[in-house]
């Protein structure tokens, strides 16, 4: 998937709007779906659809034709393509000072990132690990890609 097609769903991501989430363990909001997206929290593997939501510690699996856009409570847009593997490792989300801590670790595949209202109050409080980097987000854009 090109970066052209992974920013168009962060663009469309983008455009939704975020409601307020019903259970304070919802940390995110998939605004796209499309192909085979699947969520595993617990143990437990469940198809992803748009407007469900996702947890700390939850991991977003694509199949071959699988891509997703997710919206975060500050605001991060992140779109995961085919054949990625990402884990949410840690949100942490203070919607009053705009302070927080979001890791996340790409196991393998592609992520493009607009960070949100965290990096823009604490730059360097967004990582994303991959099997052999750290990447700290101070910037607002980013794209990764892990084999």
């Amino acid at each position: 998937m090109g970066k052209a097609v992974l920013f168009s769903i962060l663009a469309a991501s983008f455009l939704a709007h975020v409601p307020a989430a019903a259970a304070a363990d919802n940390i995110a909001q998939f605004k796209k779906v499309t192909g085979a997206v699947f969520v595993e929290r617990e143990g437990k593997r469940s198809p992803a659809q748009t407007g469900s939501h996702v947890r700390q510690h939850d991991v977003i699996v694509t199949g071959n034709d699988g891509a997703a856009g997710l919206t975060f409570a500050d605001n991060s847009l992140l779109s995961v393509g085919p054949n990625s593997e990402l884990a949410l490792d840690r949100f942490v989300f203070n919607s009053t000072t705009h302070e927080g801590k979001f890791d996340s670790f790409l196991k393998k595949g592609t992520l493009a990132v607009v960070s949100g209202k965290i990096v823009k109050q604490t730059p360097g409080a967004m990582t994303v690990r991959t099997p052999s980097a750290i990447l700290g987000a101070r910037g607002t854009e980013f794209v990764v890609r892990a084999d």
